[in-house]
Parts: C-alpha cells; sequence; structure tokens
C-alpha cells in the first residue's frame, strides 16, 4: 500500500510538470548559472540575478537557424547584445547548451560539437566550473567555489563581443596575450553572423578606433587625449555615464561605465556602416539615439586628403591650411577634395617654423612617435630637430596640455571644428617663406582693426542718432511692431555694409513676423544644449526647442563672427516670412538682441533630405513612392518661388540639405540667405558674387555670374537625379575619369541614344 502511494505522488508530480510544461513551455533552469548536470534547450533560459539579462536560443527569420544569445529580459523589443555561435547555427531546434568538459557547449541534436569557449589552460582539470549570466550581461564560466572573485574565471563573453559593447566591457588589446577585443556588425537586420563592418582600437602610434568596411576604412575617432576621442567633441563626461581610455604595457583598451541603474545603454555597429549610441529610458518605452557617426561629409575619411582640413562651417568643407594649396585644381574646384593638397614651398629643415591650428581633429596617429612626460618647448624642438616631422601636438590636454606627439610623413584626415567644438592645437610644420614673421604683422592688424572698428561703431551711431532725430521733427516715430524693430535692425546692417541694398519690396508693415525675446529662445532650447543641436552650418548652429505652448521650433543661432551670416539673416527676413507655401519651410519669428542674430522656423521631424537620402541606415525608409512625392513637392515648392508668389524668387541654393522633411516626408524648400527677388518682367540677372553650391549650379551662372529661374531648374534636375540614383553628384566624382554623377548620365543616355539610332538604321 505504501508504494501504491508513492506510485501515485509520482503521477501526481509528472501531472503537475506536463501542464506547467504546457502553459508555461519556456522556463528557467535555475536562477542565474548553469551546473555541470544542468543544460538548457530551446525552450529554457536563465536569467541574471538582478533580472537584467536572459540567454537562451533564438531564432530569427529563417526558421531553420537556431542561436544561442543574450538579450535584455524586461524590453518589450527583444534586443540582443551578444551571440554565441553567430556564424554556426543549429540547424533545428534540439540543439542544447550546457557545460561539459570544464567548457562551454552548444551541442546539435545528434550531439556534434556547433560552438565550444575553447579553453586549452593545462590546469583547467583541477577546476569544477559552473556558467553565469551577471547583470552586467556577461556570460562568466568560472569555478564553482569562486565566490563571485574575477581571478577564478576561466572565460567571459565580454572578451567575445559581437556587434554591441556594454558597459564595463573593454575594446582593445590585451598585450600580454596579443588578445584583441573588437566589435563586428551582423550581416543584416535579421542576420546575426559577422557582417561587413569592424570597430576596432589600433594601439599603435598614439591609439585610436577605426571603422572599417572590410579593410577600407570608413571613419576614425581620432586619438584621445585624456579628456575624449579628438574626433568626438560631443564625448563630454555626464552625470550617468564616464568614459575611459587605458593605455599601458599591458593594455590598451576603451571602455564606459553607467551610474544609474535604471538607465540602459549601448555602442553597437549596424549592418548598414555606422555607429550608435542607444540609451533605453524606462519612461520612453524606446531606445533613443544618444550619437551616431559618421553624421557628416567630415567624418568620411580623408574627405579632403593629405594636408586637406575639412570643416562644415566652411563653403565648400574642403580647405587648404595656409603655406599650401589643392593637388587637383579641377577636381577642387567641383567640390571634389580628395587628392588633398600640396605645399607651395619646399621645406627647408634647419629654417622651417610651425603653424599654429586651432580646434582640430588630430590627423590619423597610426605612424606617430609618442613621448608622454616631454614639454611643449621640447616637443617642438624634438620635431624641428627631425626633417621627417610634419607636425606635433600635445599627447593629452589637460592642465594645458603635456606629453608629445610627433607625425611622421603626410598628415591624413584633418578636421576643424567651432571654438566650442572640441578638438585640440596642433602645429604643422611650414617653410619659413609661407609663414614669414607673423608677430609684429599680427599686432599691427589687431591695433588697426580695433581701432578701425571702434570709428565705425561711432560713425554708425552718428548716423542712427542723426536719423531719429530728423524722423522726430517730422512727426514720423511711432509705436514699433515686432517686425518693424527687426527691420531698424536691418537698416542699421545695410549702413554696416557700406551700401543700400533694395529688394523691390514694399509694404513692410503687411508682415506680422514676432520678434521673441532672447530669454524665450534660451529657454525654448534649454541654453542652446547640445543634446538640442540638430546640426551645424556655414552660418551658425541650429538647435531644436520648445516653446511654452508646447510649440516644437528649430532655431538657427548665426555665428557671431559670421559676415556672411548677416546677410543671410536679412535675406531670409525680407523673403520667407512673406511666403506661404505647404512646401516652403515656415519662419515663425526671429530674434535681435545686442550681438544675437537668431531665425525661428517651424520644426522637421526627419531633417534634411540629405540626411536620409545619403545615409546607409535610413535610406531604406524613402521607397519609390516618397522619392516621387518628394520630387513633386520641391517641384510644387519651385513653381510658386517662380511663377505664383508675389514676386518671382531664385533660390539660387537648391540642394538635397537644403530640403527638410517632415513628419511625414513631405519635402519643404529652406534657406533663402542667396536668394533674390526679380522685380517686374526681370527674367535674368547677373552677378560678381556666385553662391551656392558646385555640382547643383548651372554652367551660366558658374562660370559667367548670369543667373534665372532656369538656374534653379539645373539646380532640380541634380536633385531629381540624386533622390532617383540615391547617389551624391559631387561624391559620385572620379578625378581619372573626370564625370560626376551628371556625367555618367550623359554617357549613359549617349549610348541609349546609340543604340536607338543603329536599331533605327538597321
Amino acid at each position: 500500500m505504501e508504494s501504491m502511494g508513492t506510485l501515485t505522488t509520482i503521477h501526481h508530480f509528472c501531472f503537475f510538470f506536463t501542464v506547467l510544461f504546457f502553459f508555461f513551455p519556456k522556463i528557467s533552469v535555475s536562477v542565474d548559472t548553469l551546473s555541470g548536470t544542468q543544460f538548457i534547450t530551446q525552450n529554457q533560459t536563465i536569467v541574471s540575478q538582478g533580472d537584467v539579462f536572459e540567454l537562451g536560443f533564438f531564432n530569427l527569420d529563417n526558421p531553420g537557424e537556431w542561436y544561442v544569445g543574450i538579450w535584455y529580459k524586461n524590453i518589450p523589443d527583444r534586443t540582443y547584445v551578444w551571440v554565441a555561435n553567430r556564424d554556426n547555427p543549429v540547424s533545428n531546434s534540439s540543439g542544447v547548451f550546457k557545460v561539459e568538459d570544464r567548457n562551454l557547449v552548444l551541442l546539435d541534436e545528434g550531439n556534434n560539437l556547433v560552438w565550444s569557449s575553447n579553453i586549452t589552460k593545462g590546469d583547467a582539470d583541477k577546476y569544477n566550473p559552473v556558467a553565469q549570466l551577471l547583470d552586467s550581461g556577461n556570460l562568466v564560466l568560472r569555478e564553482a567555489n569562486s565566490n563571485g572573485e574575477t581571478d577564478y574565471y576561466l572565460w567571459r563573453s565580454f572578451d567575445y563581443p559581437t556587434d554591441t559593447l556594454l558597459p564595463d566591457m573593454k575594446l582593445g588589446w590585451d598585450l600580454n596575450t596579443g588578445f584583441n577585443r573588437f566589435l563586428t556588425s551582423w550581416k543584416t537586420r535579421n542576420d546575426p553572423s559577422s557582417g561587413d563592418f569592424t570597430f576596432k582600437l589600433d594601439y599603435k602610434g598614439f591609439p585610436e578606433i577605426f571603422l572599417r568596411n572590410k579593410q577600407d576604412i570608413e571613419y576614425r575617432s581620432g586619438p584621445w587625449n585624456g579628456l575624449r576621442f579628438s574626433g568626438v567633441p560631443e564625448m563630454k563626461p555626464l552625470d550617468y555615464m564616464n568614459f575611459s581610455f587605458v593605455t599601458n604595457q599591458d593594455e590598451v583598451y576603451y571602455s564606459f561605465y553607467i551610474t544609474n541603474n535604471n538607465l540602459f545603454s549601448r555602442l553597437i555597429v549596424t549592418p548598414t556602416g555606422t555607429l550608435e549610441r542607444l540609451t533605453w529610458i524606462p519612461d520612453t518605452k524606446q531606445w533613443n539615439p544618444f550619437w551616431y557617426a559618421p553624421k557628416d561629409q567630415c567624418d568620411e575619411y580623408s574627405e579632403c586628403g593629405p594636408y586637406g582640413i575639412c570643416d562644415t562651417n566652411a563653403s565648400p568643407v574642403c580647405k587648404c591650411p595656409k603655406g599650401f594649396t589643392p593637388k587637383n585644381e579641377q577636381a577642387w574646384d567641383l567640390r571634389d577634395g580628395s587628392n588633398g593638397c600640396v605645399r607651395k614651398n619646399d621645406l627647408d629643415c634647419g629654417k622651417d617654423k610651425f603653424l599654429h591650428l586651432v580646434n582640430m581633429k588630430l590627423p590619423e596617429s597610426t605612424n606617430t612617435v609618442v613621448y608622454r612626460s616631454v614639454n611643449f618647448k621640447d616637443c617642438q624642438a624634438f620635431c624641428a630637430r627631425n626633417c621627417s616631422c610634419t607636425a606635433f601636438s600635445n599627447w593629452d590636454i589637460r592642465n594645458g596640455g603635456i606629453g608629445c606627439v610627433i607625425w611622421i610623413g603626410d598628415l591624413i584626415d584633418l578636421r576643424q571644428y567651432t571654438s566650442d567644438g572640441g578638438g585640440q592645437d596642433l602645429f604643422i610644420r611650414l617653410a619659413a617663406s609661407d609663414l614669414g614673421d607673423g608677430g609684429n604683422t599680427t599686432a599691427v592688424i589687431t591695433g588697426t582693426t580695433v581701432g578701425g572698428g571702434v570709428l565705425i561703431l561711432v560713425l554708425i551711431a552718428i548716423v542712427i542718432w542723426k536719423k531719429k532725430k530728423a524722423m522726430k521733427r517730422s512727426g514720423k516715430i511711432e509705436k514699433k511692431g515686432p517686425l518693424e524693430r527687426s527691420q531698424d535692425f536691418l537698416l542699421n546692417e545695410v549702413v554696416i555694409s557700406g551700401k543700400k541694398e533694395y529688394s523691390g519690396e514694399t509694404n513692410p508693415d503687411e508682415i506680422e513676423l514676432p520678434l521673441f525675446d532672447f530669454n524665450t529662445i534660451v529657454t525654448a532650447t534649454d541654453n542652446f544644449a547640445d543634446e538640442n543641436k540638430l546640426g551645424q552650418g556655414g552660418f551658425g548652429s541650429v538647435y531644436m526647442g520648445r516653446l511654452l505652448e508646447g510649440e516644437e521650433i528649430a532655431v538657427k543661432r548665426l555665428s557671431k563672427n559670421s559676415g556672411q551670416g548677416t546677410e543671410e539673416f536679412k535675406n531670409e527676413v525680407r523673403l520667407i516670412a512673406r511666403l506661404q507655401h505647404r512646401n516652403l519651410v515656415r519662419l515663425v519669428g526671429c530674434c535681435v538682441e545686442t550681438d544675437e542674430k537668431m531665425l525661428v522656423y517651424e520644426y522637421m521631424e526627419n531633417r534634411s533630405l540629405d540626411s536620409v537620402l545619403f545615409n546607409k541606415a535610413k535610406s531604406s525608409l524613402l521607397n519609390w513612392q516618397k522619392r516621387f512625392n518628394i520630387i513633386c513637392g520641391i517641384a510644387r515648392g519651385l513653381l510658386y518661388l517662380h511663377q505664383d508668389s508675389r514676386f518671382r524668387i531664385v533660390h539660387r541654393d537648391l540642394k538635397a540639405s537644403n530640403i527638410l522633411l517632415d513628419g511625414k516626408m513631405n519635402p519643404k524648400i529652406s534657406d533663402f540667405g542667396m536668394a533674390r527677388i526679380f522685380s517686374g518682367d526681370q527674367i535674368e540677372a547677373n552677378t560678381k558674387r556666385v553662391v551656392g553650391t558646385y555640382g547643383y549650379m548651372s554652367p551660366e551662372y558658374a562660370m559667367d555670374g548670369n543667373f534665372s529661374t532656369k538656374s534653379d531648374v539645373f539646380s532640380f534636375g541634380v536633385l531629381v537625379l540624386e533622390i532617383v540614383s540615391g547617389k551624391k553628384n559631387r561624391g559620385f566624382y572620379h578625378s581619372n575619369s573626370e564625370l560626376n554623377l551628371l556625367g555618367h548620365i550623359r554617357v549613359i543616355l549617349g549610348l541609349v541614344c546609340f543604340e536607338f539610332k543603329v536599331e533605327i538604321f538597321k
């Protein structure tokens, strides 16, 4: 009877576990560990102690390919951070993951080895290992009685990353063993096998990290300068995130740390070749982009070639430093700076001087010599004595700058930032004749400039005072509205420039353009916070903001030192405030206060067309229907400017970066700083000051200064080709064939026409 009762109990337990398995097919074999007697299969997982990460089997599009991976436990949109057998999937769901022979192994249904941690230590026999998934996302194989001490870790997944860098992971080298930890992208979004893009640290010379497409460099971080990578000005310590770079005789690596346990952050290499730092904030329930690269033209490796300096605030973006000239003038004029710059005069080692450049992303630093304890004076002396030295800089910018880095050979991938945008000082070797005696000359220029500036300000004040006095006598002074106050500013600017301009516009009183208080803009943009910065152009920065009423805005803050910015500001206030069309960006208002000049626009969620069209990760958002709609929308906007508005307006700078996209991908033409108004029946004009962007300019405008509505039509044609092909006109240029995108299209059309004629004459 006792045996019968025992048997009944066993049956009850079997029935209970059968029901449990039926309703809960995916269960954890234990909290966070696998011992030598345990294993997991398709329907089982282990979960880290704090319920942060989970490990188990998964498959994506292909039901015949199963992987073992780690993902966030409580994030609804499953996000994988590590895959064990990424290049060798199990062919069905009968795989087993367990600890065997003191290794972590994955076996298929035939008990064949698919993947292993592959520990080959000679003394491994004395260990009794268990596998444990930590709250950091690190899967470790450790001695069972180690009590969490890292010295007893036999193997860890953090040493074998896939496409994701998590907090506390090391990206870099163990110099004692020659072991390198680096990231490799997934093949596609739904295929975790090894892709073409890698993110690897090069420890030679002055260490930095390179993003490569197979063997070709796509982007580089710039070397670590003590605070951040010199090519990542956005990399600043935060309350919840810190960055670290360690370099010594044993190891060289980069890592980051999170101090807020409620915040998740990860750095990934995407299948399309971009670096993205993403943060998960519980309140938003989504991954928020924190930083990405490459993000602009100057992030592209060696965009301006040897010795060429890339500057997104310049137009064109490539420029040669003092003492250098473009190597290929023809390509340079077509805005292809890939051939770089060459010296105007040969160096004379005993007499050379150094050109001081500020706010620079340091050049590629693989072939450099580093002296960590040398001061600036000795560093300059070292470089001066070494005739192969082409430039020098500090190794660490903290405490006023310490250490010395010397470059040998050509300087590659130079970039210049704004005064508040990061970078550091760089000293380039120049022939003495190119630099000259800069000391006295600088003093004279400075004195003359300051004196002249004071004189001009006095004259301006006298002119304005006399003008107001005359108006008061004639009884013409009235209470001013917002736009009229901005018109006073415009008049003053015309006086400053020494000339008067007549646009053909009349009745300024008809314009209702609010004048925002500076403090209102500061509040809306959170004091122009970096996280609100949308981009930067030749005339200043653009920030996202939110007014107290809840309206989202984009604020273009003109650079205080940009003469072009003043002209652009006047033109936009004159023109765009009078234009009302759904395919033209709407100007909400402006701000004019002391030396601050800002334009306030409606906020466009998808930013500029070029940021989507030429971005590998985002271009898939533009299917053929959306591309067609964008083309039609731009055409409608141009038709309004040329025919349907009160004045015939020629934009003169129509290009992808000046087309903004709203939340529904509707296009809106922006940036009227270069635009001109035609009065009456005028159909064309001529200028000695050719402005705009090469590659989009019509030949008669670029060569002779003649422009008309046809000039915009030419630019529109180039834009259509870019939208259809997804290729930049300038970026498609090849110096050896002298064909840009337009040239290739002409060749193709010529071949088509030739074939057509051949068929006809047959």
